[in-house]
């Protein structure tokens, strides 16, 4: 069971959505999935849009123009997004990498495996507890 049905995903890389959708898909095919491939323009989407909130975002944290950190905080500061669930995500997390994130608010990091089924597993596993 998956508590979360509306997610959004932003990061720059397409292969990576790629990969994040077809685990999506598999793991659960009920679940929408709005996918940006650039910060600014979720952002702006997330600030106009009061009724397309999402159950949770999933945020890379590696991105040109905007860094994930950036992006983060500005989340944080949109009325109707600031309690929606941040989850970082990306290829390394260090320890302080994960203090700060969460200071900034991210709920949780997620890593980019290299195999799809180690992906699938701890997406699913994410997905399914609050």
């Amino acid at each position: 069971m998956t508590y979360y049905k509306k997610l959004l995903l932003i990061d720059d890389d397409r292969d990576d959505h790629e990969f994040f959708l077809e685990a999506i898909n598999e793991i659960d095919s009920s679940i929408t999935c709005t996918t940006y491939f650039d910060g600014e323009q979720a952002l702006g989407q997330l600030r106009n849009n009061r009724h397309e909130v999402p159950d949770l975002i999933i945020l890379d944290t590696n991105m040109p123009k905007l860094n994930g950190k950036q992006i983060l905080a500005e989340l944080k500061r949109i009325p109707n997004v600031k309690e929606v669930p941040v989850v970082m995500y990306s290829t390394f997390f260090s320890e302080r990498d994960d203090i700060e994130l969460r200071n900034l608010g991210a709920v949780h990091y997620l890593s980019k495996p290299s195999k799809f089924e180690d992906f699938r597993t701890s997406l699913a596993k994410l997905l399914s507890r609050k």
